[in-house]
């Protein structure tokens, strides 16, 4: 920094600056001597300083000049790390996005007189303060400038490569590329999603570039078919997650995320984000080696950072909704279960005691979609629980059997839904139901997660809640092509608009009774049921097995021989066993029959949800019984 130079920041001549710097200032103002005096204190001038050769003394004296310090605390500490292990110090400078801040740093730098210096420009003009090193004969590094020969770079492109090839490798090919404005970063990762595309013969088009400012851009997103977002940067990770889930959508189930991820970020755990780790840590170490071997003048290894980029986990990933197998959808109450077990039943004007107790999730809804779970298929909840204990509950038993539950909403204003069931020693039981947040499960909420409907094989529908909702879950099940199977439990009436949209109708036999009191005999049941619109009748009859009719045959499928302990969940294995079944393309005679082993294995169980059987358990006990079956 020359004294013309200080004259031309101060807006001054150069004989104004040395007389303010030789104390013969008594004729100029005060201010613009404070002003000359504050330029020549932040950009480190000295007279004279221009005359005095570079000094060849080494100072042991590292200087780091970076242009932001988001990510550069892991940086730092790398070089910092290797400089002590070598007896060396660091002097670090940010830019901060600042050409005056960039220039002031030089000056100091310059003036402490370092051994070597590391760099990242704020702009490509910054290099033109070069000469400041070069007059000091300080050698210059850069670092994120992959235009330069001398520059140290992680390579941004690989990373992008490898980012949008684990997207590939879960089938996506309609894949964006979040894009942050005027990052080198971004644009070196973008580089490299693009070549990925090239390399698995995915046609790369514009719209593929997406940023968070553009309106509506999930709209866009969905509007174009995207399956899969590649991120450069994990705050717009977060926000991405953030809209989506303002908008009901959820990752990975409705698109799938991978980003790259500071090193900073090590602590946050939620949202799970599928990301590769961008190495500061490791790169910083290996600048900082470098930078020691320069000043000694040892010889110097490839430049190139060679590392390999790993993605950390792929809790944000899977396969695109479209190739996923179809899943089973249930609408329908969630309960807690309190199980007590009696002598007998209760009757008016008796006590009765209970000898053992039980408390677990329950409800149609909960227990139908436990079945399908066990049986190891994919499977959605639709319900309402409260703002309660019990409600949590609910949520980490679901968790557990890997049930997907955006479309389980927690009602403040009321109490998670609770059954108290009485069972007695043949098996025979009553339930009382204190219906809770159930009651609030409405048509809105089935519209809101609509979504859930799409690449889904079949629908399970109870009515222990509201039958305006079972209507509309129907109604909208049926434009999916989703066929629907109903359970009518403590319905009175069957009213027309509903089961004109019902593909599998499965009362028991009282429910039967009180849906169509006119016939006696399940045939002429199952004949009145068919004239409503139903392609399926089965009635079950407990201990007798199940009557099954359709237009083209009808047959009464006898039980399974186990003893009864408990019959509570009897019907809700039977009807998630069967809906798994046919969904694998097993025909209807052998789904009911491999569901009456399921409802057997049930009812010789004590409870619901723990008694439902697990694929592996079935049908190895079905293989040893009638392996025809499968």
């Amino acid at each position: 920094m020359t004294i013309k130079d200080i004259a031309k920041l101060a807006g001054v001549s150069i004989s104004t600056v040395s007389k303010i710097m030789n104390n013969k200032d008594e004729n100029i103002n005060i201010e613009t001597r404070n002003r000359v005096l504050k330029i020549v204190k932040e950009y480190n001038y000295s007279p004279y300083a221009s005359s005095v050769q570079a000094s060849t003394t080494k100072t042991f004296l590292l200087g780091v000049l970076l242009n932001t310090s988001f990510h550069s605390s892991q940086f730092t500490q790398g070089i910092v790390k290797a400089a002590q292990g070598h007896g060396y110090a660091v002097l670090l400078f940010h830019s901060m996005d600042s050409l005056e801040e960039e220039l002031k740093s030089i000056t100091t730098l310059c003036k402490n007189k370092i051994d070597c210096l590391i760099w990242e420009p704020v702009i490509h003009n910054s290099l033109e303060h070069t000469h400041f090193f070069t007059e000091k004969e300080i050698p210059i590094h850069y670092v994120n400038c992959p235009n330069l020969d001398n520059s140290y770079n992680i390579d941004f492109v690989k990373m992008g490569y490898t980012a949008t090839q684990s997207m590939v490798n879960y089938h996506h090919t309609k894949i964006a590329f979040l894009m942050k404005d005027n990052s080198i970063r971004s644009e070196l990762a973008f580089e490299g999603f693009k070549r990925c595309l090239f390399d698995n013969e995915i046609t790369y088009t514009n719209n593929m570039l997406i940023t968070l400012n553009q309106p509506d851009y999930i709209s866009n997103m969905f509007a174009n078919h995207f399956t899969g977002v590649v991120s450069s940067h994990y705050a717009m990770s977060l926000k991405l997650c953030e809209d989506l889930d303002k908008l009901q959508y959820s990752i990975p189930y409705d698109i799938s995320l991978v980003s790259l991820r500071d090193d900073l970020r090590e602590n946050i755990s939620y949202p799970t984000i599928s990301s590769i780790k961008i190495p500061y840590h490791e790169f910083g170490l290996f600048v900082g080696n470098h930078l020691i071997q320069t000043c000694e003048k040892n010889e110097i290894g490839d430049q190139k950072f060679d590392t390999e980029y790993v993605l950390e986990n792929t809790s944000s990933i899977d396969i695109p909704v479209t190739e996923r197998a179809q899943k089973i959808i249930v609408v329908g109450s969630i309960n807690i279960d309190t199980i007590l077990n009696v002598d007998t039943l209760p009757q008016p004007g008796r006590t009765i005691s209970s000898n053992s107790t039980s408390v677990n999730p329950g409800g149609k809804g909960v227990n139908q979609a436990v079945g399908v779970a066990k049986l190891n298929h994919p499977v959605s909840l639709i319900g309402r629980v409260g703002n309660d204990y019990e409600a949590t509950l609910v949520y980490n038993s679901m968790s557990e059997y890997k049930i997907d539950v955006q479309g389980i909403k927690r009602d403040i204003s009321s109490e998670t839904g609770k059954a108290y069931i009485h069972v007695q020693g043949d098996g025979e039981s009553t339930i009382s139901l204190l219906s809770g947040a159930n009651h609030k499960l409405s048509p809105k909420d089935i519209r809101v997660h609509a979504r859930l409907f799409e690449n889904t094989s079949y629908c399970l529908l109870q009515t222990e809640v509201p039958l305006d909702t079972i209507i509309e879950a129907a109604k909208i099940a049926r434009s999916h092509s989703v066929k629907t199977i109903l359970k009518p439990a403590a319905l009175k009436f069957a009213p027309d608009e509903l089961m004109k949209h019902i593909t599998i109708f499965i009362p028991n036999e009282k429910e039967s009774d009180i849906l169509c009191p006119e016939v006696k005999t399940p045939e002429e049941k199952a004949d009145y049921f068919l004239s409503k619109g139903i392609e399926v009748v089965i009635i079950t009859l407990g201990s007798r097995g199940c009557f099954v009719k359709d237009k083209d045959f009808s047959r009464l499928f006898p039980a399974v021989p186990f003893t009864a302990i408990d019959t509570t969940g009897a019907a809700d294995a039977f009807i998630s066993s069967l809906a798994v079944y046919l969904s694998c393309g097993y025909s209807l005679e052998k789904s009911i029959q491999i569901a009456s082993y399921a409802a057997a294995f049930c009812v010789n169980r004590q409870g619901v949800v723990p008694a439902l059987v697990d694929r592996n358990t079935l049908e190895c006990y079905i293989k040893n019984t009638d392996h025809t079956l499968l």
